[in-house]
């Protein structure tokens, strides 16, 4: 066997033959840019996370758990006879428990949207992106794959064997186990998005029947696939490359802000020893330099390099970190959520907690507080009834036999409770003015619980009452709801007095 070749010594004409390269940009000095060449060693590389234990982790379960249980629970919930929550875009209503909400309703979802963003920014402000770690529909669906994975493939090393081993029947055996699992989930969510705006209930013999409309057949296999594609492959791509809020978190976040961070000064310089050894006086600090943080990230980062916007926040990191820093009988912590000015400076856990209160997080609560007390307030004083005037514009008014002006109406009433209402209309602004149906000459009208009704009426005028104009008056409806509530309602309108 020949020795290598001495550094002084040429290399042989077959070592000298370059392997092909992708092509490298230049960068302003001409030289390649390695920033380059390491984002797309990045892309092409699949991540293989390690499975961990520890106080985040079992948080991350327990979230994964609750998410899905309110996710896939919640068409299941039946509220006075339907269907507890349910989009009915084809009726145009939005039923949320015991509030039916209608399209002139479409402030409340700009209020709930104006909570939803101050919140996050709230939660970014104070402890990074805890979003995307715990909560995150792609951060939990990426766990419950992975979690599928793990079981039918094995940890870590088992799984980046088996991508390695030739095609064989064992492989396809496994690999199609996994994906069947998986489609199986994926397939489940689909049906249960849908069932969001659709009735559940009724979903499924209507697919054992292949029966579904054309829509839901689309969003039915586009959320399958989706959920498949994004949490069984793209994975950490989505938080790496497209996700807009790993972008611009970093707005958000400030020198006080908790996150995963790396004790730096505790830990470096960083370096394997034994467990006996003295490594303070060695000149070593606290990091083993085992990678194990590395191992367990979903978006394979090194924490070790500072904060970056692929960090989602998880805390894997910290529960492996902790573990060797057990096992080394080294203080925990060496990762950790903490603040920058905590490792610059040194600080407490308690010291920093004091410092979260800041102006910025005081204002996103101010802020928070007053729009959820005015949603809260608004849906608790909400009127159960609703009515929209529309004026027949082909006759404005006109005088009609017996001695009166006419004018024509289209009223619609809204009844928004899931009870009937009998509604008494009358007309107030002009002396003598009188109000009835067209149809049936009543002031009465029945409205449907969780209906609208369209209703023509005639508004009369005595000739003897007014002179030739355009009068202000207000149309009154009272409606008698079966449970016994009252409501009134009254819109302004005009009275034409033709000349």
């Amino acid at each position: 066997m020949s020795s290598p070749n001495p550094s002084n010594t040429e290399p042989s004409a077959a070592e000298q033959v370059p392997t092909w390269q992708p092509p490298r940009r230049k960068n302003a000095q001409g030289g390649t840019s390695p920033q380059v060449e390491k984002a797309l060693v990045d892309v092409r590389q699949k991540i293989y996370p390690r499975s961990v234990t520890g106080v985040f982790a079992r948080w991350r379960v327990w979230l994964v758990l609750a998410t899905q249980i309110i996710f896939y629970g919640l068409p299941w919930i039946e509220w006075h006879g339907r269907q507890a929550v349910l989009f009915d875009l084809a009726a145009r209503k939005f039923y949320l428990f015991g509030m039916i909400l209608w399209p002139q309703d479409v402030i409340y979802l700009t209020v709930l949207l104006l909570l939803s963003a101050f919140s996050l920014f709230l939660f970014t402000a104070m402890a990074g992106r805890l979003f995307c770690g715990y909560a995150c529909p792609q951060t939990v669906y990426t766990e419950i794959f992975m979690w599928v994975e793990r079981k039918i493939e094995g940890d870590r090393l088992a799984r980046i064997r088996l991508d390695e081993q030739p095609w064989t029947i064992r492989k396809i055996r496994i690999k199609a186990l996994k994906h069947l699992a998986w489609v199986v989930i994926a397939f489940w969510t689909g049906y249960t998005f849908i069932g969001y705006f659709a009735p559940i209930r009724e979903l499924g013999g209507d697919l054992l029947s292949l029966s579904l409309g054309p829509w839901q057949w689309f969003w039915l296999l586009f959320y399958a696939f989706a959920t498949w594609g994004n949490a069984g492959f793209m994975r950490e791509a989505v938080c790496k490359y497209m996700c807009p809020y790993a972008r611009f978190q970093s707005v958000m976040v400030d020198n006080d802000t908790f996150v995963v961070t790396y004790d730096h000064v505790r830990g470096d310089p960083r370096g394997g020893r034994s467990r006996k050894i003295d490594h303070k006086s060695a000149g070593m600090g606290d990091c083993v330099d085992c990678s194990l943080c590395v191992q367990v990230c979903p978006t394979g980062i090194d924490i070790r390099d500072g904060l970056q916007y692929m960090c989602i926040g998880c805390g894997a990191c910290v529960d492996a970190c902790n573990q060797v820093m057990d096992k080394m009988s080294y203080e925990p912590g060496l990762i950790r959520y903490t603040s920058g000015r905590a490792i610059t400076e040194r600080l407490t856990q308690a010291q920093v907690r004091k410092r979260m209160l800041r102006p910025r997080v005081l204002s996103y609560i101010l802020i928070l507080t007053v729009i959820f007390g005015a949603f809260v307030y608004s849906l608790g004083t909400r009127v159960p009834m609703r009515m929209d005037i529309m004026r027949d514009r082909g006759a404005l008014g006109r005088e009609v036999p017996g001695g009166f002006y006419e004018n024509v109406y289209q009223l619609q009433l809204i009844n928004t409770s899931e009870t009937g209402m009998n509604v008494s209309l009358s007309a107030a602004g002009l002396s003598g003015l009188t109000l009835q149906t067209a149809e049936g000459r009543s002031d009465q009208v029945y409205v449907e619980p969780a209906a609208n009704r369209l209703v023509a009426v005639v508004a009369r005028l005595p000739i003897q009452e007014a002179k030739p104009g355009l009068y202000n008056i207000a149309i009154e409806a009272v409606s008698h709801h079966e449970n016994g509530r009252e409501t009134v309602v009254t819109e302004s309108t005009s009275f034409y007095v033709p000349q």
